[in-house]
């Protein structure tokens, strides 16, 4: 990070994802624990299943029997998933009490659907960013920010990413690029922060914004991510980190997220230089204690 750059208050995310176990009732007060928080920012997921899953994965049992909510891996992620109306219903919740709605989205259909709702930014996951189907439809038909998690993604795989929408002369306004290690949880030694630096180094000129996507334990590393310059910070979110499912272990109880909140934005406040040579907090104790030559 050189002298020059401006630290901003930090952009943090609470991803709910599929915490909310299929039941509206607990995404809602997910949000509002959010909110509770002192975060403006839930994101969710939306997936059309048998876009995304071959018949074969569909009908597979869970890799994970103890995480499943079905007697197939299909039939798990349509117990987790909303529809269409029940996304608009949780985007006009989030407009009420002034919270910030958004979502991933893992195939073409969801993309289309959840560009309907006019979110101000949609999330492409590591796991679908190379579907070059999905970002022509974000690129060419949504007008927001367009929010690109890179783990398990090759440098040259990103850079591809960032050419595609260069090609339309939108990188610059609107693609925001996540340095993400994907795993449920990664201990600190996999956690890379320093991606944070070579995105900015490679691509500060390029895209709109550099971000961290942490799935690691406390929340240490995400202070650490936005020192680096990371100005969108995203951790999953749940109300109870003992739930069944895949991504609780790795997400932060309300309690955690008001931590997170605390912290990162004591240190925005911090993350500057003096003022002056004598700070007025200073002059007391100056009087007092600094040595005076005789």
């Amino acid at each position: 990070m050189n002298e020059s750059f401006l630290y901003t208050k930090p952009n943090i995310i609470a991803e709910i994802g599929c915490n909310h176990l299929g039941d509206m009732n607990i995404a809602l007060q997910l949000i509002d624990l959010a909110k509770s928080s002192g975060v403006r920012f839930v994101k969710f997921q939306k997936r059309n299943n048998k876009e995304l899953l071959t018949p074969e994965q569909y009908a597979s049992p869970h890799p994970v029997s103890e995480n499943s909510y079905g007697s197939s891996y299909g039939e798990h992620r349509e117990y987790l998933e909303f529809n269409i109306d029940q996304h608009k219903q949780l985007f006009e919740y989030c407009k009420k009490i002034d919270m910030v709605y958004s979502t991933s989205v893992w195939d073409c259909t969801s993309a289309r659907e959840i560009i309907s709702i006019k979110p101000e930014f949609i999330k492409v996951p590591s796991a679908c960013n190379n579907n070059f189907e999905m970002l022509q439809i974000l690129r060419d038909d949504f007008d927001g920010q367009v929010q690109i998690s890179t783990g398990m993604t090759s440098k040259s795989e990103i850079e591809e990413i960032v050419k595609f929408f260069e090609n339309t002369n939108q990188a610059k306004d609107r693609l925001m690029l996540y340095a993400c290690t994907s795993g449920y949880p990664v201990p600190a030694e996999d956690s890379a922060l320093l991606e944070i630096s070579r995105l900015y180094k490679l691509y500060d000129h390029r895209i709109q914004s550099v971000g961290f996507s942490g799935h690691h334990l406390g929340v240490a590393l995400d202070i650490a991510a936005y020192t680096l310059g990371a100005r969108w910070i995203e951790r999953h979110f749940t109300k109870d980190r003992t739930w069944k499912g895949t991504d609780h272990a790795a997400s932060l109880e309300p309690q955690g997220l008001s931590k997170l909140n605390r912290d990162l934005n004591s240190t925005f406040k911090a993350l500057k230089y003096k003022s002056m040579d004598i700070l007025p907090i200073e002059v007391t104790q100056r009087e007092k204690l600094k040595f005076r030559p005789k």
